[in-house]
Parts: structure tokens; C-alpha cells; sequence
């Protein structure tokens, strides 16, 4: 007589066949999937001597990371041999932690690439950071390589097309400066832009030619204005390192002391004439006063001559005039 754990087996037994069956189904369409949707990533990944973790794929997709731009940006940094130290290099987790922070990651590797083809201290921490400061990281490192000329005014954000400054002389000069700059990557972050370079050596500028006797020996030598500026550091704090200030234009404008002096003279001629004009209206007035005191005196004369008869008359009736035979009394 059979036992029911017997029966329990033999059912099981003629279950297992369909439960591999299922199980080998389902490998089979997962593999299919993940061949569809990355076997060709991960199989260019691997021709390019890059080892990617499939589940690593898939996990990238359910992280919302776009997984191509990861691989790539593998693919890139091991062939151009950058970022090959597991501690700091440039791993499959790192990459994915600057792309879900915003950060731009082609962008980050070219210019690890451009830097080290360059032989410019650059890893991927400094680059990263920069990249998220929301600086251009593959710019910075181009114009490390390549220095850019920025014009000292900057005709694009100044209506001025020059410079102005007076020299001790009191002529003007007006001047255009070039100001050659590279990149500092140590104070990239945090440190002064272009503005700030253009402001300074503009100041500069007009410094050192305040400081000169004559206009006609900064005219004659322009280069001891661009060595008295250099000598200043003026790049301190900034992301720049200035290279070279050149003076490429300079004209004289507006004798400036001349028309101060000019000005000067004609304020105190006003000044003059208005203190003249003062003292005239004052002896004017003096004048009236004086002609009204007069009048006044004339006045009282003129009274005082009337009361003459009346007391003369005033004098008879009373009886106390006498009169002499001269005709005095």
C-alpha cells in the first residue's frame, strides 16, 4: 500500500519538469530584455577594456541615471589612460554620483582628458567641484592651456572704449589695454572673475600714469606702465593668472590742467568782479545816505530861518527888542 508522502512526491516529481521549464522561460526573457535594452552598451563597454557590472545597468535605470552617458564616459577616461586610481580615479559610482548631483559628466571628462594631455595637475574631485560651482571646468582648462585677451574697457560690457587718466603734466591720456590671462584652477572656485581683472588693471592703469611727470614719458615709453600694473599683483584672489598686460593704443586727449587753470582764472575774475560790483553798490548807498543827510540839514535850516521873523516879531510885542542907531539890537 502506497503512503500519501509517496503520492506527495510523485506529484512533485511530475511538477518539476514545468517549473524548470518556467524558471528557463524566464532567464530567457530576461536575458532577451537585458540584451535588447543593454547588451550592446555593455558589449561595447567590455571591447573597450572597460568591465561593466550588468546589474549595474539595470540598477542605473531604476536610479533614473542615464546609463550610456556612465559608460561613456568610462570608455573615454581608459582610453585616454586618466582617473585609473581606484581611490581617486574615475569609477562607475563616482560618475553617477556627479550625474545625479546636476553635474555635466562628458563635460567633467574632457577636461580631465585636455588636462592631462596637457600635463595640468587636475583630478577628478577638483574638476567635479568645479563643474558643480557652475564654472565651464573644459574652458577653464582650455584657456590653462590656450590664454585668452580680455580688452581693458571691455567694449562689450562698458560704453567706453578707453581709458582716461592725467598726468601730473595735467594733459590726459586716453588708453587701450590688452590684458592676456590663463586660468588658475587652484582658485577657480570661489575666486574673482574677468570683471574683477578688468577693474583692477583699469585702476592700475590710471594709478601709474597719475603717478607720472610728464604725459610725453609715458607717450615714449609705454612699457613702464605695463611693468608698474604687473608689479601690483593684481591677479591675487582671483581665478586668473595674468600673463601679460600690453598697451595697444594710446592718445592724448584734453589738456586738462590748462582748462583747470583756465576756470580758475575766470572764477576768480567773477569772484572779483562780484566783490567790485559789491563795494560799488555799497558807495552808491553811501552816497544816497550822505545826500539825504544834506537834505535833512537843509531841512532844519531852512526851519530854523523861519523862526527867525517870528521871534523878532514875538520880540516887539513883548517890548524886549531894542534896536541901536546902527540898526542892531
Amino acid at each position: 500500500m502506497t503512503s500519501p508522502i509517496l503520492l506527495q512526491l510523485d506529484g512533485l516529481s511530475g511538477l518539476m519538469p514545468i517549473i524548470v521549464t518556467f524558471m528557463v522561460i524566464v532567464l530567457l526573457i530576461g536575458g532577451a530584455i537585458f540584451i535588447f535594452s543593454y547588451g550592446k552598451l555593455w558589449l561595447q563597454a567590455w571591447s573597450s577594456n572597460v568591465w561593466m557590472n550588468p546589474f549595474d545597468l539595470v540598477f542605473m535605470s531604476l536610479r533614473q541615471v542615464h546609463a550610456r552617458t556612465i559608460v561613456d564616459g568610462r570608455i573615454m577616461a581608459t582610453q585616454a589612460g586618466v582617473g585609473n586610481d581606484p581611490n581617486t580615479g574615475i569609477t562607475t559610482r563616482r560618475l553617477e554620483a556627479h550625474y545625479l548631483a546636476g553635474g555635466n559628466v562628458p563635460r567633467v571628462i574632457n577636461a580631465l582628458i585636455a588636462a592631462h594631455r596637457a600635463d595640468i595637475d587636475l583630478d577628478f574631485d577638483r574638476a567635479a567641484a568645479i563643474d558643480l560651482a557652475g564654472r565651464d571646468v573644459l574652458d577653464a582648462v582650455k584657456t590653462s592651456v590656450y590664454p585668452k585677451v580680455i580688452d581693458c574697457p571691455d567694449p562689450e560690457k562698458s560704453p567706453k572704449t578707453t581709458l582716461s587718466a592725467v598726468a601730473k603734466s595735467g594733459v590726459e591720456l586716453k588708453i587701450r589695454a590688452r590684458v592676456t590671462v590663463r586660468t588658475n584652477l587652484k582658485q577657480l572656485i570661489g575666486g574673482a572673475t574677468e570683471e574683477t581683472i578688468v577693474a583692477r588693471v583699469g585702476e592700475g592703469i590710471i594709478t601709474a600714469i597719475g603717478s607720472a611727470e610728464d604725459h610725453q614719458a609715458v607717450m615714449e615709453n609705454p612699457d613702464r606702465i605695463s611693468k608698474a600694473v604687473l608689479e601690483r599683483g593684481l591677479d591675487a584672489h582671483t581665478a586668473f593668472e595674468i600673463v601679460s598686460i600690453d598697451i595697444a593704443d594710446i592718445d592724448i586727449g584734453e589738456n586738462i590742467g590748462a582748462r583747470l587753470q583756465a576756470d580758475q582764472a575766470e572764477a576768480d575774475t567773477r569772484k572779483a568782479q562780484a566783490y567790485a560790483e559789491k563795494r560799488r553798490a555799497d558807495a552808491i548807498a553811501r552816497e544816497q545816505e550822505m545826500k539825504a543827510d544834506v537834505a535833512a540839514n537843509r531841512a532844519g535850516v531852512l526851519l530854523a530861518q523861519a523862526e527867525v521873523p517870528m521871534a523878532m516879531a514875538e520880540a516887539f510885542r513883548k517890548g524886549t527888542l531894542e534896536t541901536s542907531q546902527n540898526g542892531s539890537s
